[in-house]
This record gives structure tokens, C-alpha cells and sequence, in this order.
């Protein structure tokens, strides 16, 4: 069973980010509200990828 899944990431995101810290802090932000129990395992250009779990 796959439990991965790819999160489309808004465009704010990659423009508001000054470096890749921010970057990642970004996205956590953008995600645990929205996705409870996914888990983010790498950021791409347009996604997050992430686990379900």
C-alpha cells in the first residue's frame, strides 16, 4: 500500500521564501492545518511530498 501523495504548493509560497529554511518552514506552515498526519518528506519546484499516515 502506497501512502504517499504529492501537495500542490501555492505560488506565494516560493515567493515570499528568502532561502531554503524559510522555504521549508513555508510549507510545514501551509500544510499541518490542512493535512493532519501527512508528513512531509521532500519539496519539489510545484509539490510537497509527502506521507499519509
Amino acid at each position: 500500500m502506497n501512502n504517499q501523495t504529492n501537495v500542490v504548493l501555492p505560488a506565494w509560497i516560493y515567493e515570499q521564501a528568502k532561502d531554503k529554511e524559510e522555504l521549508k518552514q513555508l510549507v510545514i506552515d501551509f500544510i499541518e492545518p490542512r493535512y493532519e498526519g501527512y508528513t512531509i518528506k521532500k519539496i519539489t519546484k510545484d509539490f510537497a511530498v509527502c506521507d499519509r499516515g
